[in-house]
């Protein structure tokens, strides 16, 4: 298994267990599930004890949440465009140079910063449809994930910076 690590924070934010879909050059993006978590006692692979929850007798409730987001502990945030657009601006700048000290040639680094304008482009247009997640650190200077619903309105898919991912084999 191939695990991605935002090349700036380390957080781990997707893997190839998910269908990944390159877009524009500039993106992957794949398609979650809805889970629900609690009364029926989903087992997805975690330690209860460590987590903080008791082995047995559980809650009474149960939570849906969305399986990617939830797997690789992301958090949600808070943008308005122009402070979203100020944050892409400088995490760009960050993956460039990230970029450069790994040796990436400079058609590979006109390829990055011409397919992550387009694709931000797109961003911009449709602001307001999106949700921000950050990575498990909560670190301000890392990768900020999008997540959105495909037209059908119901199924969610994040969007994630494919230049600053940094892989990682489990």
């Amino acid at each position: 298994m191939i695990i991605y690590k935002d090349i700036l924070t380390g957080d781990e934010l997707i893997s190839d267990s998910y269908d990944l879909k390159e877009v524009d050059g500039a993106v992957y993006e794949a398609d979650c599930r809805k889970i629900t978590l609690g009364n029926d006692n989903v087992d997805i692979g975690a330690n209860p004890s460590a987590e903080g929850g008791d082995d047995e007798g559980g809650d009474e409730t149960s939570t849906t949440v969305i399986d990617i987001v939830h797997s690789f502990r992301m958090n949600e945030t808070q943008f308005d465009k122009k402070a979203y657009l100020s944050h892409l601006k400088g995490y760009m700048k960050a993956v460039k140079e990230k970029m450069k000290e790994r040796g990436a040639s400079e058609d590979a680094i006109k390829d990055f910063e011409k397919g992550a304008q387009t694709y931000a482009k797109k961003i911009v247009s449709n602001f307001k449809d999106y949700e921000f997640l950050i990575g498990e650190s909560m670190d301000p200077d890392g990768m900020v994930v999008l997540l959105n619903y495909r037209e059908d309105g119901v199924t969610p898919f994040v969007t994630i910076w494919k230049h600053g991912l940094k892989e990682e084999k489990v």
